[in-house]
């Protein structure tokens, strides 16, 4: 999932968009905030878009070693190396057929109240 740092004077959806040009080499076309994280331990608040690709062209970018696209069932779930990437697609799962929604946050440690 391309993912950065906004640049200076960069809105949160130009920068999304730019760095799916940067590391997937694809032009993406946005589809509404799915998640605002909170990552404290490391001072991020991480916003994740939905999207769909503009056009189905897209390789591994300069900033990239491999880019695939991958069947929900396909998905390699321990390879993925942020918890926010795995919250991000549950969510999207969660949501892929709605046209509205409002934005998820950090889910719920499983050891909570509410499992």
């Amino acid at each position: 999932m391309p993912a950065g740092f906004l640049e200076e004077h960069e809105s949160p959806e130009d920068g999304a968009r730019r760095e799916a040009r940067e590391e997937a080499c694809a032009e993406i076309l946005l589809d509404g905030l799915l998640a605002v994280y909170t990552v404290a331990h490391i001072s991020q608040v991480q916003l994740m878009y939905r999207a769909r690709l503009a056009a189905p062209e897209f390789a591994a970018g300069p900033e990239s070693l491999d880019v695939q696209l991958f069947k929900w069932n396909e998905i390699p779930w321990d390879e993925l190396a942020f918890p926010s990437v795995k919250w991000a697609l549950r969510h999207y799962q969660e949501t892929k057929h709605l046209a509205v929604f409002a934005p998820f946050s950090n889910p719920l440690p499983r050891n909570s109240a509410n499992p």
